[in-house]
C-alpha cells in the first residue's frame, strides 16, 4: 500500500482511505448489517488502508468502530458533524456550539473510541462559512485541547459547490488542517481553484467523488456529457457522444474507466488520500490496485484535459 502524508497533520497514511459513505455506506444502502459492514472495515485494514472517514450522517459509524475494535492505534479515524444538523450544503440554522460537542460525543461513543484524529465540519456552504468559523471553529479547539480531536477539518458539498466556492474562500486562510476536496477526471476545477492554496498552506486534502455514477454507469456518463456539449463546456467533436471514454478503455495501458479515474486522482499535485467506497472486499481490492497503480500516460492525461479542462458544472454524480 502506498502511503502520503496528509499535509500539516504529518500523519503518514494510506493513499487509499476507506470512504464510509457515498453510494454505498459499506453495503447497508444495499441493506447490509452492521457486523456485515464492519468486516469491510475490517478486511480494509488487512489489506493496508489506515485512513477511514465517516460521519455521523453516514450511519456506518458503529460499524467503523466494531471494524476497528482492537486495532485502533493501526487507524487514522476521521469523522464529521453538519453545522445545520441536515445533509451536506443544507439550509437552516447553523446548530449551537453545544450541539457540535453533542455530536463529536456522540461519534466517540459508537466508534468505542476517545478521540478522533480529524473531525470535520461536514459539507460547509459558503453561505454558512463565516458563521462556522466564529461559532463552530472556536469550540472544536476547546475539544482539540481537550483532546478528543486531534486535528480540524472542513468538507465541501461538492454536489452544489461543482466550482469550490467555499474552499476558494476558505483555504487561503487556512485555518483547517485537512480539507475534503471534490475531484475528477470530469471535473478537475479544483486543481485551479483549490490545490494551489492547500499546497501553500500545508493542507492535507481528502479527494470524494473520485468515481461516481457517471464514471461507473454508462448511461449517465452518457447524459453527463450530452450536457456538457449543450453547455459548451466540452467542446463539439472533443468526444464521441455515444462512447465518451472510449478511448481510455482501448489504451493499452489502462484496463478500465474506473481505474483511470482513481489514477487521475492518485497522481494529481496537492491530492493525499483518495477516498474510495464499497461494500464488496473484492471491490475493494481492485479499487486499492487502481489508486496504486502508476500515472496515467502523458497522452492521456493531455487528452483529458483537452475535453474536460473548461469543466466546473458537474460533480460526476
Amino acid at each position: 500500500m502506498q502511503t502520503v502524508r496528509l499535509g500539516r497533520t504529518k500523519a503518514v497514511v494510506s493513499a487509499a482511505g476507506l470512504g464510509c459513505g457515498g453510494h454505498s455506506r459499506l453495503g447497508m444502502t444495499r441493506g447490509a448489517s452492521t457486523e456485515e459492514a464492519s468486516r469491510v472495515v475490517s478486511a480494509a485494514i488487512d489489506l493496508g488502508i489506515t485512513f477511514i472517514d465517516t460521519a455521523r450522517l453516514y450511519g456506518t459509524e458503529e460499524a467503523v468502530g466494531l471494524g476497528v475494535k482492537g486495532r485502533r492505534g493501526e487507524v487514522f479515524i476521521s469523522t464529521k458533524a453538519s453545522p445545520t444538523g441536515g445533509g451536506p450544503g443544507r439550509d437552516g440554522e447553523l446548530i449551537t456550539p453545544q450541539a457540535l460537542t453533542e455530536s463529536l460525543e456522540g461519534s466517540l461513543r459508537r466508534l468505542g473510541t476517545d478521540h478522533v484524529d480529524l473531525f470535520n465540519l461536514h459539507g460547509v456552504t459558503l453561505a454558512h462559512y463565516d458563521a462556522c468559523v466564529e461559532t463552530l471553529l472556536p469550540e472544536l479547539k476547546r475539544q482539540q485541547a481537550a483532546g478528543k480531536i486531534r486535528h480540524i477539518g472542513i468538507t465541501e458539498a461538492f454536489g452544489a459547490d461543482t466550482r469550490h466556492a467555499m474552499l476558494s474562500r476558505a483555504m487561503p486562510e487556512a485555518r483547517f488542517d485537512v480539507a475534503m476536496v471534490g475531484f475528477n477526471l470530469l471535473n478537475a476545477s479544483a486543481r485551479r481553484r483549490v490545490f494551489p492554496a492547500t499546497q501553500a498552506n500545508d493542507i492535507g486534502t481528502l479527494i470524494m467523488f473520485a468515481v461516481r455514477r457517471a464514471l461507473s454507469h454508462p448511461d449517465v456518463l452518457r447524459d453527463t456529457v450530452e450536457k456538457l456539449l449543450a453547455s459548451g463546456e466540452v467542446a463539439a467533436g472533443a468526444v464521441d457522444p455515444a462512447d465518451p471514454l472510449k478511448f481510455l478503455r482501448e489504451h493499452p495501458e489502462i484496463a478500465s474507466e474506473v481505474e483511470a479515474a482513481y489514477r487521475f486522482c492518485r497522481h494529481e499535485p496537492g491530492a493525499h488520500v483518495i477516498l474510495t467506497g464499497t461494500g464488496s472486499v473484492e471491490h475493494l481490492k481492485a479499487n486499492i490496485a487502481a489508486i496504486n497503480a502508476p500515472i496515467l500516460p502523458r497522452e492521456v492525461s493531455l487528452r483529458l484535459e483537452a475535453i474536460f479542462g473548461a469543466v466546473e458544472s458537474v460533480s460526476g454524480n
